[in-house]
């Protein structure tokens, strides 16, 4: 694989200016709302996308919380994620009621360092839900997670059908970053990342990697799609170097220009489209 730099990789520094008025935190602008077609058309679902709807988690997540019987309906325990079910039927996550939008909310928000990915804490730390409290009523999640320490591109929503289709390995969502390492990586050692390295849950190879600073050869752009669990870290660990920060340039496709860190904005129409009907017919998302 050629490790020339890439138009990507060349421009995947961290983006220090400040991001112009009402275009992140504190944006006047209305959130871009798309109401749930099929749920207002037909009122059964599947009991994990009813869950998604609910704005816990993604699908796939919601089925893991009912195969592991946290979840019951109208009082008795679920075993199946497929089972389907109305508005009329009392759905809980522990002793949680749930109750599906069919109005949907897409935020990008430039993750800090410190933050963490999950809904809640019980340890009480700061997570990313903090950062768009002020965003929507809605109760919206992030999608994919991002490490404690790795900042960058997170998108958070309410639609568990698009949060499913982000998340599961099938769909090779692309995504980007920034690596800064204790010290120069080695042509050599980026060779060898390049024709992929086996961890100890398997091969992996990144689809692109280059310097992404001819003068500093430490600082490393990482193109993948794997979402094995801390994979760009793990990479890089393997090769005995350490990482000193890592930042999420592009996820999806979306990227946090104009975005200042901790800030975040509401995705526009046209990006929910081609989030929606990526890896379609162009002719899908034409307008």
């Amino acid at each position: 694989m050629p490790q020339k730099e890439t138009k990507e990789t060349q421009g995947n520094k961290v983006n220090k200016k400040a991001a112009p008025a009402g275009k992140s935190h504190g944006d006047t602008k209305a959130p871009v709302i798309h109401r749930d077609t099929e749920r207002v058309q037909g009122d059964v679902m599947p009991l994990n996308k009813y869950i998604a709807h609910g704005g816990v988690c993604s699908r796939r997540d919601a089925a893991i919380l009912v195969k592991e019987g946290k979840v019951t309906v109208n009082g008795t325990p679920a075993t199946d994620p497929g089972m389907k079910v109305s508005s009329s039927d009392v759905v809980k996550v522990g002793s949680k009621k749930i109750t599906p939008s069919t109005n949907f909310v897409y935020i990008l928000l430039n993750k800090p360092k410190d933050y963490i990915t999950t809904s809640e804490d019980p340890q009480g730390r700061k997570t990313v839900l903090d950062l768009v409290r002020s965003a929507t009523d809605e109760r919206v999640y992030p999608v994919g997670r991002l490490d404690r320490n790795t900042s960058g591109v997170l998108l958070l929503t309410n639609d568990g059908e698009l949060a499913q289709k982000l998340s599961h390995p099938k769909h090779e969502i692309k995504k980007i970053y920034e690596v800064r390492l204790d010290r120069a990586l080695t042509k050599a050692d980026m060779d060898k990342i390049a024709s992929g390295i086996t961890l100890e849950d398997g091969f992996v190879a990144p689809d692109v990697i280059a310097y992404a600073d001819s003068k500093d050869k430490s600082i490393i752009g990482i193109e993948i799609h794997s979402g094995r669990n801390r994979i760009v870290r793990r990479i890089f660990e393997h090769m005995k170097y350490d990482v000193k920060a890592l930042d999420r340039v592009m996820f999806a496709g979306l990227t946090k220009k104009d975005v200042q860190r901790g800030k975040w904005r509401f995705l526009k129409d046209k990006e929910i489209r081609i989030l929606k009907f990526m890896n379609q017919s162009f002719l899908k998302i034409r307008e």
